[in-house]
Protein backbone atom coordinates (compact mmCIF):
# COMPACT_ATOMS: atom_id res chain seq x y z
CA UNK A 1 0.00 0.00 0.00
CA UNK A 2 1.13 3.39 -0.82
CA UNK A 3 2.57 5.57 1.87
CA UNK A 4 -0.61 7.92 2.31
CA UNK A 5 -1.65 9.74 6.03
CA UNK A 6 -4.69 8.69 7.63
CA UNK A 7 -6.96 11.79 6.57
CA UNK A 8 -6.37 10.93 2.87
CA UNK A 9 -6.54 7.41 3.32
CA UNK A 10 -10.22 8.40 4.49
CA UNK A 11 -10.86 10.54 1.45
CA UNK A 12 -9.41 7.56 -0.99
CA UNK A 13 -12.10 5.77 0.76
CA UNK A 14 -15.05 7.70 -0.04
CA UNK A 15 -13.76 8.06 -3.43
CA UNK A 16 -13.81 4.09 -4.10
CA UNK A 17 -17.18 4.09 -2.30
CA UNK A 18 -19.03 6.69 -4.39
CA UNK A 19 -17.52 5.42 -7.40
CA UNK A 20 -18.52 1.98 -6.55
CA UNK A 21 -22.35 3.30 -6.11
CA UNK A 22 -22.26 6.28 -8.23
CA UNK A 23 -23.65 3.78 -11.20
CA UNK A 24 -26.07 1.55 -9.44
CA UNK A 25 -28.19 4.42 -7.70
CA UNK A 26 -30.96 4.19 -4.71
CA UNK A 27 -32.80 1.22 -3.84
CA UNK A 28 -33.67 -1.27 -1.19
CA UNK A 29 -33.36 -5.08 -1.94
CA UNK A 30 -33.51 -8.56 -1.16
CA UNK A 31 -34.51 -11.53 1.22
CA UNK A 32 -32.73 -13.94 1.11
CA UNK A 33 -28.91 -14.68 -0.50
CA UNK A 34 -28.19 -17.63 -2.51
CA UNK A 35 -24.39 -18.25 -2.78
CA UNK A 36 -24.52 -19.52 -6.86
CA UNK A 37 -25.80 -17.15 -10.22
CA UNK A 38 -28.79 -18.40 -11.53
CA UNK A 39 -29.68 -17.61 -15.74
CA UNK A 40 -30.05 -13.96 -16.21
CA UNK A 41 -32.93 -12.02 -15.99
CA UNK A 42 -34.79 -11.57 -19.71
CA UNK A 43 -35.17 -8.07 -19.34
CA UNK A 44 -31.37 -7.22 -18.97
CA UNK A 45 -30.84 -9.04 -22.71
CA UNK A 46 -33.47 -6.54 -23.54
CA UNK A 47 -30.78 -3.67 -23.05
CA UNK A 48 -29.05 -1.91 -25.74
CA UNK A 49 -25.71 -1.78 -25.78
CA UNK A 50 -24.28 -0.68 -22.29
CA UNK A 51 -21.48 0.35 -20.34
CA UNK A 52 -23.12 -0.59 -17.33
CA UNK A 53 -26.51 -2.50 -16.13
CA UNK A 54 -28.58 -2.55 -13.42
CA UNK A 55 -32.00 -4.27 -12.77
CA UNK A 56 -34.79 -2.83 -10.04
CA UNK A 57 -37.76 -5.60 -8.92
CA UNK A 58 -39.59 -2.63 -9.20
CA UNK A 59 -42.99 -3.61 -7.96
CA UNK A 60 -41.50 -5.94 -4.87
CA UNK A 61 -39.49 -2.83 -4.14
CA UNK A 62 -42.75 -0.37 -4.12
CA UNK A 63 -45.03 -2.37 -2.54
CA UNK A 64 -43.39 -4.38 -0.12
CA UNK A 65 -40.22 -2.74 0.47
CA UNK A 66 -40.75 0.57 0.50
CA UNK A 67 -43.55 0.37 3.01
CA UNK A 68 -41.66 -1.59 5.43
CA UNK A 69 -38.82 0.72 5.49
CA UNK A 70 -40.99 3.51 5.64
CA UNK A 71 -43.35 2.50 8.62
CA UNK A 72 -41.81 4.23 11.12
CA UNK A 73 -41.99 7.78 8.94
CA UNK A 74 -45.61 7.98 7.96
CA UNK A 75 -45.25 11.32 6.24
CA UNK A 76 -42.47 10.15 4.33
CA UNK A 77 -44.75 7.19 2.65
CA UNK A 78 -47.37 9.72 2.12
CA UNK A 79 -44.79 11.85 0.12
CA UNK A 80 -43.39 8.97 -1.88
CA UNK A 81 -47.10 7.86 -3.03
CA UNK A 82 -47.96 11.64 -4.05
CA UNK A 83 -44.48 11.73 -6.35
CA UNK A 84 -45.59 8.34 -8.19
CA UNK A 85 -49.15 9.59 -8.61
CA UNK A 86 -47.72 13.12 -9.87
CA UNK A 87 -45.52 11.35 -12.39
CA UNK A 88 -48.86 9.75 -13.30
CA UNK A 89 -50.67 12.29 -14.11
CA UNK A 90 -47.72 13.77 -16.07
CA UNK A 91 -46.92 10.77 -18.21
CA UNK A 92 -49.49 8.19 -18.05
CA UNK A 93 -47.51 5.85 -16.15
CA UNK A 94 -48.30 4.14 -13.53
CA UNK A 95 -45.15 3.08 -11.46
CA UNK A 96 -46.68 0.59 -9.10
CA UNK A 97 -47.73 -1.26 -12.45
CA UNK A 98 -44.50 -2.61 -13.41
CA UNK A 99 -42.55 -5.35 -12.34
CA UNK A 100 -38.97 -4.49 -13.12
CA UNK A 101 -36.97 -1.99 -14.66
CA UNK A 102 -33.88 -2.92 -16.60
CA UNK A 103 -31.44 0.21 -16.57
CA UNK A 104 -28.25 0.58 -19.62
CA UNK A 105 -26.01 3.16 -19.11
CA UNK A 106 -23.72 4.37 -21.30
CA UNK A 107 -20.61 6.74 -21.11
CA UNK A 108 -19.60 9.77 -23.36
CA UNK A 109 -17.20 12.20 -23.34
CA UNK A 110 -18.13 15.26 -25.16
CA UNK A 111 -15.03 17.62 -23.92
CA UNK A 112 -11.97 16.75 -22.59
CA UNK A 113 -12.33 15.74 -18.70
CA UNK A 114 -16.11 15.64 -19.14
CA UNK A 115 -18.05 12.63 -18.59
CA UNK A 116 -22.06 12.61 -19.41
CA UNK A 117 -23.90 9.36 -18.49
CA UNK A 118 -27.15 8.59 -20.66
CA UNK A 119 -29.34 6.10 -19.58
CA UNK A 120 -32.40 4.22 -21.14
CA UNK A 121 -34.88 2.01 -19.28
CA UNK A 122 -36.90 -0.99 -20.10
CA UNK A 123 -39.85 -1.61 -18.12
CA UNK A 124 -42.19 -4.72 -17.64
CA UNK A 125 -45.62 -4.58 -16.93
CA UNK A 126 -48.72 -3.54 -17.20
CA UNK A 127 -49.68 0.22 -19.17
CA UNK A 128 -52.54 1.93 -21.14
CA UNK A 129 -50.76 3.57 -24.04
CA UNK A 130 -54.55 5.27 -24.58
CA UNK A 131 -53.10 7.19 -20.88
CA UNK A 132 -50.08 7.98 -22.02
CA UNK A 133 -51.49 9.97 -25.33
CA UNK A 134 -53.93 11.68 -22.96
CA UNK A 135 -51.35 12.52 -20.29
CA UNK A 136 -49.57 14.29 -23.31
CA UNK A 137 -52.16 15.97 -25.01
CA UNK A 138 -53.13 17.68 -21.12
CA UNK A 139 -49.88 18.85 -20.75
CA UNK A 140 -49.76 20.37 -24.85
CA UNK A 141 -48.39 24.13 -25.58
CA UNK A 142 -45.29 21.97 -27.37
CA UNK A 143 -44.31 20.04 -24.22
CA UNK A 144 -45.73 16.58 -26.39
CA UNK A 145 -44.78 15.53 -29.36
CA UNK A 146 -45.23 11.99 -30.97
CA UNK A 147 -42.92 10.45 -33.51
CA UNK A 148 -42.25 7.50 -35.63
CA UNK A 149 -39.47 5.38 -35.49
CA UNK A 150 -38.83 2.21 -37.13
CA UNK A 151 -42.61 1.67 -37.04
CA UNK A 152 -43.21 2.00 -33.54
CA UNK A 153 -45.13 5.27 -31.73
CA UNK A 154 -42.72 7.39 -29.32
CA UNK A 155 -44.28 9.79 -26.97
CA UNK A 156 -41.81 12.90 -25.82
CA UNK A 157 -43.00 14.49 -23.14
CA UNK A 158 -40.66 18.33 -22.13
CA UNK A 159 -40.90 18.00 -18.75
CA UNK A 160 -37.87 20.32 -17.77
CA UNK A 161 -38.00 20.41 -14.34
CA UNK A 162 -36.64 18.77 -10.79
CA UNK A 163 -38.95 15.75 -10.13
CA UNK A 164 -38.49 13.80 -6.45
CA UNK A 165 -38.29 10.72 -7.60
CA UNK A 166 -40.17 7.89 -5.51
CA UNK A 167 -40.34 10.99 -3.44
CA UNK A 168 -36.74 10.40 -2.24
CA UNK A 169 -34.33 11.41 -4.69
CA UNK A 170 -33.93 15.15 -6.45
CA UNK A 171 -33.50 14.34 -10.39
CA UNK A 172 -33.70 17.18 -13.25
CA UNK A 173 -35.88 15.82 -16.21
CA UNK A 174 -35.98 18.06 -19.45
CA UNK A 175 -36.93 15.53 -21.82
CA UNK A 176 -38.55 11.98 -21.48
CA UNK A 177 -39.63 9.47 -24.62
CA UNK A 178 -41.79 6.57 -23.99
CA UNK A 179 -42.28 4.04 -26.24
CA UNK A 180 -43.98 0.63 -26.33
CA UNK A 181 -41.75 -2.35 -27.10
CA UNK A 182 -44.54 -4.51 -26.81
CA UNK A 183 -47.73 -4.97 -25.03
CA UNK A 184 -45.92 -5.36 -21.59
CA UNK A 185 -42.80 -3.71 -22.14
CA UNK A 186 -42.14 0.01 -22.27
CA UNK A 187 -38.63 2.11 -23.34
CA UNK A 188 -37.67 5.25 -21.16
CA UNK A 189 -35.25 7.66 -21.44
CA UNK A 190 -34.26 10.64 -24.28
CA UNK A 191 -35.21 10.54 -27.37
CA UNK A 192 -31.61 9.38 -28.67
CA UNK A 193 -31.75 6.20 -25.68
CA UNK A 194 -35.40 5.17 -26.69
CA UNK A 195 -33.81 4.95 -30.10
CA UNK A 196 -31.53 2.77 -29.13
CA UNK A 197 -33.69 0.67 -27.47
CA UNK A 198 -35.66 0.14 -30.13
CA UNK A 199 -32.90 -0.79 -32.53
CA UNK A 200 -31.89 -3.56 -29.34
CA UNK A 201 -35.62 -4.53 -29.73
CA UNK A 202 -35.16 -5.56 -33.73
CA UNK A 203 -32.81 -7.75 -32.86
CA UNK A 204 -29.46 -5.61 -33.19
CA UNK A 205 -26.39 -7.21 -31.20
CA UNK A 206 -26.03 -5.93 -27.69
CA UNK A 207 -22.79 -7.68 -26.19
CA UNK A 208 -23.92 -6.84 -22.10
CA UNK A 209 -23.80 -10.60 -21.13
CA UNK A 210 -20.83 -9.74 -18.56
CA UNK A 211 -22.45 -7.23 -17.84
CA UNK A 212 -25.38 -9.27 -16.82
CA UNK A 213 -23.56 -11.61 -15.02
CA UNK A 214 -22.45 -9.17 -12.62
CA UNK A 215 -25.78 -7.67 -12.20
CA UNK A 216 -27.29 -10.96 -11.50
CA UNK A 217 -25.26 -12.76 -9.01
CA UNK A 218 -28.04 -12.62 -6.50
CA UNK A 219 -30.88 -13.47 -7.99
CA UNK A 220 -33.15 -12.75 -5.19
CA UNK A 221 -31.48 -9.04 -4.75
CA UNK A 222 -34.21 -6.38 -5.41
CA UNK A 223 -31.56 -4.27 -7.13
CA UNK A 224 -28.18 -5.48 -8.63
CA UNK A 225 -25.38 -3.93 -11.10
CA UNK A 226 -22.61 -4.62 -13.01
CA UNK A 227 -20.49 -2.45 -14.52
CA UNK A 228 -17.31 -1.21 -16.40
CA UNK A 229 -14.98 1.26 -15.33
CA UNK A 230 -12.77 2.97 -18.31
CA UNK A 231 -9.36 4.85 -18.04
CA UNK A 232 -11.14 7.74 -19.33
CA UNK A 233 -13.86 8.09 -16.49
CA UNK A 234 -11.13 7.77 -13.73
CA UNK A 235 -9.10 10.38 -15.18
CA UNK A 236 -11.97 12.66 -15.82
CA UNK A 237 -12.77 12.22 -11.84
CA UNK A 238 -9.68 14.82 -11.38
CA UNK A 239 -9.11 12.73 -7.94
CA UNK A 240 -5.55 15.74 -7.37
CA UNK A 241 -3.51 12.96 -5.83
CA UNK A 242 -1.58 10.66 -8.12
CA UNK A 243 -1.15 8.18 -5.83
CA UNK A 244 -4.96 7.64 -5.51
CA UNK A 245 -5.51 8.34 -9.16
CA UNK A 246 -3.39 5.22 -9.87
CA UNK A 247 -4.90 2.93 -7.58
CA UNK A 248 -8.41 3.51 -8.62
CA UNK A 249 -6.92 3.63 -12.53
CA UNK A 250 -6.25 -0.62 -11.22
CA UNK A 251 -10.24 -0.90 -11.05
CA UNK A 252 -11.65 -2.45 -14.49
CA UNK A 253 -15.58 -3.74 -13.17
CA UNK A 254 -17.97 -2.83 -10.49
CA UNK A 255 -20.76 -4.66 -9.14
CA UNK A 256 -23.01 -5.02 -6.26
CA UNK A 257 -26.67 -5.44 -4.50
CA UNK A 258 -28.81 -3.52 -2.30
CA UNK A 259 -31.31 -5.33 0.48
CA UNK A 260 -33.40 -5.68 3.18
CA UNK A 261 -33.45 -8.54 5.46
CA UNK A 262 -35.98 -9.09 8.09
CA UNK A 263 -34.52 -5.77 10.40
CA UNK A 264 -31.35 -4.94 8.28
CA UNK A 265 -30.83 -2.78 4.64
CA UNK A 266 -27.68 -4.72 3.56
CA UNK A 267 -25.25 -3.33 1.03
CA UNK A 268 -22.58 -5.53 -1.29
CA UNK A 269 -20.15 -3.83 -3.36
CA UNK A 270 -17.49 -5.69 -5.33
CA UNK A 271 -14.50 -4.05 -7.50
CA UNK A 272 -12.38 -5.54 -9.80
CA UNK A 273 -8.67 -4.68 -10.46
CA UNK A 274 -5.99 -5.47 -13.09
CA UNK A 275 -4.29 -7.86 -10.61
CA UNK A 276 -4.21 -9.28 -6.50
CA UNK A 277 -1.96 -6.45 -5.56
CA UNK A 278 -4.09 -3.91 -6.57
CA UNK A 279 -7.14 -5.58 -4.54
CA UNK A 280 -5.15 -6.05 -1.81
CA UNK A 281 -4.33 -2.07 -1.99
CA UNK A 282 -7.85 -1.32 -2.36
CA UNK A 283 -8.59 -3.40 0.94
CA UNK A 284 -5.84 -1.64 2.76
CA UNK A 285 -7.59 1.53 2.23
CA UNK A 286 -10.45 0.45 2.82
CA UNK A 287 -9.13 -0.94 6.17
CA UNK A 288 -8.63 2.50 6.60
CA UNK A 289 -12.32 4.15 6.50
CA UNK A 290 -12.86 1.73 9.92
CA UNK A 291 -9.81 3.14 11.79
CA UNK A 292 -10.59 6.89 10.75
CA UNK A 293 -14.16 7.16 10.40
CA UNK A 294 -14.91 7.14 13.89
CA UNK A 295 -13.36 11.25 13.59
CA UNK A 296 -15.59 12.11 11.37
CA UNK A 297 -18.65 10.20 12.56
CA UNK A 298 -18.64 12.37 16.07
CA UNK A 299 -19.14 15.35 13.85
CA UNK A 300 -22.39 14.23 12.30
CA UNK A 301 -25.88 14.65 14.16
CA UNK A 302 -27.02 12.29 16.28
CA UNK A 303 -29.22 10.23 14.03
CA UNK A 304 -26.58 10.12 11.27
CA UNK A 305 -23.98 9.32 13.34
CA UNK A 306 -25.99 6.15 15.01
CA UNK A 307 -26.15 4.81 11.21
CA UNK A 308 -22.63 6.00 9.94
CA UNK A 309 -20.90 3.89 12.97
CA UNK A 310 -23.47 0.86 12.61
CA UNK A 311 -22.40 1.08 8.99
CA UNK A 312 -18.28 1.47 9.97
CA UNK A 313 -19.21 -1.49 12.84
CA UNK A 314 -20.62 -4.05 10.44
CA UNK A 315 -18.21 -3.22 7.59
CA UNK A 316 -16.58 -6.31 6.16
CA UNK A 317 -13.88 -6.56 3.77
CA UNK A 318 -12.36 -9.66 1.84
CA UNK A 319 -10.31 -9.93 -1.43
CA UNK A 320 -10.49 -12.61 -4.02
CA UNK A 321 -7.95 -12.75 -5.87
CA UNK A 322 -8.06 -9.37 -8.14
CA UNK A 323 -11.70 -9.10 -6.36
CA UNK A 324 -12.15 -6.96 -3.91
CA UNK A 325 -15.75 -6.99 -1.82
CA UNK A 326 -17.19 -4.64 0.35
CA UNK A 327 -20.36 -5.33 2.75
CA UNK A 328 -22.00 -4.22 5.59
CA UNK A 329 -25.52 -3.83 6.89
CA UNK A 330 -27.61 -1.11 8.97
CA UNK A 331 -30.57 -1.52 11.24
CA UNK A 332 -33.99 -0.43 8.60
CA UNK A 333 -35.34 1.06 11.90
CA UNK A 334 -31.88 3.82 11.91
CA UNK A 335 -32.31 4.39 8.20
CA UNK A 336 -36.27 4.86 7.93
CA UNK A 337 -35.85 8.19 9.76
CA UNK A 338 -33.47 9.99 7.90
CA UNK A 339 -34.67 9.08 4.01
CA UNK A 340 -35.33 12.30 2.59
CA UNK A 341 -33.11 13.90 4.60
CA UNK A 342 -29.03 13.99 3.78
Amino acid sequence: MKNISGFKRLRYCATVVVLLIGVAGLSVAQTRRTPTARPAPSLLNTLPASDAVALVRLKRALDEAMPKLLAGNPAKLTEVNSQIEHFKVRTGLDLRAFDELALGFRYTHPADGVTKIHTVGIARGSFNPAAIVAAGRATANGKYVEEKYQGRSVHVFTLDQQLRLFGLLDVHVSELAVAPLDSNTLALGNLESVRRAIDASRGIRRGNAELIALATKDANALLGFGGNVTPILIQNLRIGNDAIATDLASVRQMYGSFGTTEKDLEILLAARTVSPNSARSLSDTIEGLKQFGALFVNQLSARKGTLARSALSNLKITTLGNELQIRTAVAQADVAPLIGGF
